[in-house]
């Protein structure tokens, strides 16, 4: 199998973008009808019959009875990486032109959830849990898809389970000088607004004494956040002028845990910090959650016994991020291997993989797909 020509097609890939000069390939845009146009004969070449469900999936299968699904996404990030989710189709591809199993490869239309906020469109239709809201389905019908057929995008009962490859998009492969990881799970997240209220007054005339700063309530919590290994992405400082004391904070929280009782437990802690600083400081505190989403479990012992039979060391990991695995992982059993990301680096244009961990994947990939 040619790992070369896996990367080369991912780069060449990287020209369908939406933003010249950089790589902007969201759903259902016109950089996509480009990729559709640059996979789908790939996927003939491999041997699959190629067609594109009503959410705008590129899916290739060939053979009867049972089969593996191999897939990843072919959306991007704006300004990203040539790598991620591509790399995933692209093996998918490989695998199925040097192999006579039964086989589905399928590129992924939405993961990143760039074009309407919303995440996994692609994978959501295949467990029957569609995203119907009028801008999608609006970009449907202007890709010449009718969403009426949505409901037959669902895997097919012939599909038996499912793998993904994906750069793990972090540095702990790296870190530990190993080529390729086994996911055991896909993290829980929580995410919250919390807003600290102050009083905002003149910078050079108020007391530190008699200051109610809602900036610095936020920043004390936020240390607390980091000692719970959790992060704040975002602060928005109001009225946010250099003379004026800040009256308003408002950060964003994203807590992650492989279990989602820790996680419950977490982002319990970190928010009775922010109540406990905010009344110590004079201060209101104030949080909504944004988003409640639990870990999932994936299959792991199929693909450790695939990494040994190649020669690999098995090493297990929990994804912080989300991947379309976790989806499908409700209606059919699913694995996902991660390749070692250079520089731990991700969502951005340096982002790339080493030939000898694609070559180390497809060889996996093809113990898995003997089992």
């Amino acid at each position: 199998m040619d790992a070369q020509q896996v990367i080369r097609r991912c780069r060449e890939l990287a020209e369908c973008t939406d933003e010249p000069g950089h790589i902007t390939r969201t759903f259902l845009s016109p950089a996509m009808r480009s990729a559709h146009a640059k996979v789908t004969p790939w996927m003939e070449a491999a041997g699959l019959q190629v067609t594109t469900d009503a959410v705008g999936n590129l899916r290739g299968v060939r053979g009867s009875g049972p089969r593996l699904m191999i897939g990843s996404h072919l959306d991007t990030v704006p300004r990203a990486g040539a790598f991620d989710g591509i790399l995933g189709v692209m093996i998918g591809i490989e695998l199925a032109a040097n192999s006579s199993a039964p086989i589905e490869v399928v590129g992924f239309s939405e993961e990143e959830g760039v074009r309407f906020a919303t995440p996994f469109i692609g994978s959501r239709a295949l467990v029957g849990d569609p995203v119907n809201t009028t801008g999608v389905l609006d970009a449907i019908r202007d890709f010449g898809l009718d969403p009426a057929w949505i409901p037959r995008a669902v895997i097919a009962p012939e599909v038996r389970e499912y793998l993904e490859f994906h750069i793990e998009q972090g540095p702990v492969l790296e870190s530990l000088d190993l080529p390729l990881a086994v996911v055991e799970a896909v993290a829980g997240q929580s995410r919250y607004e919390v807003q600290f209220i102050g009083k905002a007054n003149h910078a050079g005339t108020t007391p530190m004494n008699l200051r109610h700063d809602a900036l610095t309530g936020a920043a004390e919590w936020i240390g607390v956040v980091e000692r719970e290994g959790a992060t704040v992405g975002w602060i928005a400082v109001e009225p946010g002028a250099t003379n004026v004391i800040p009256g308003i904070a408002r950060a964003g929280l994203d807590v992650r845990q492989a279990g989602d009782d820790e996680r419950k437990r977490k982002s319990e802690s970190i928010l009775n910090a922010a109540a406990e600083i905010a009344a110590r400081r004079g201060l209101v505190v104030e949080w909504q959650q944004k988003l409640d989403q639990p870990a999932v479990a994936l299959q792991t012992e199929g693909l450790e016994r695939a990494v040994a039979a190649a020669g690999f060391p098995v090493h297990r990991m929990v994804s912080g991020a989300g991947h379309d695995a976790m989806i499908v992982a409700c209606r059919v059993p699913a694995s996902l291997l991660f390749l070692r990301s250079p520089g731990g680096v991700s969502h951005h244009p340096d982002e790339t993989v080493l030939e000898e961990d694609v070559a180390a994947a497809l060889r996996v990939g093809e113990e898995f797909l003997r089992t």
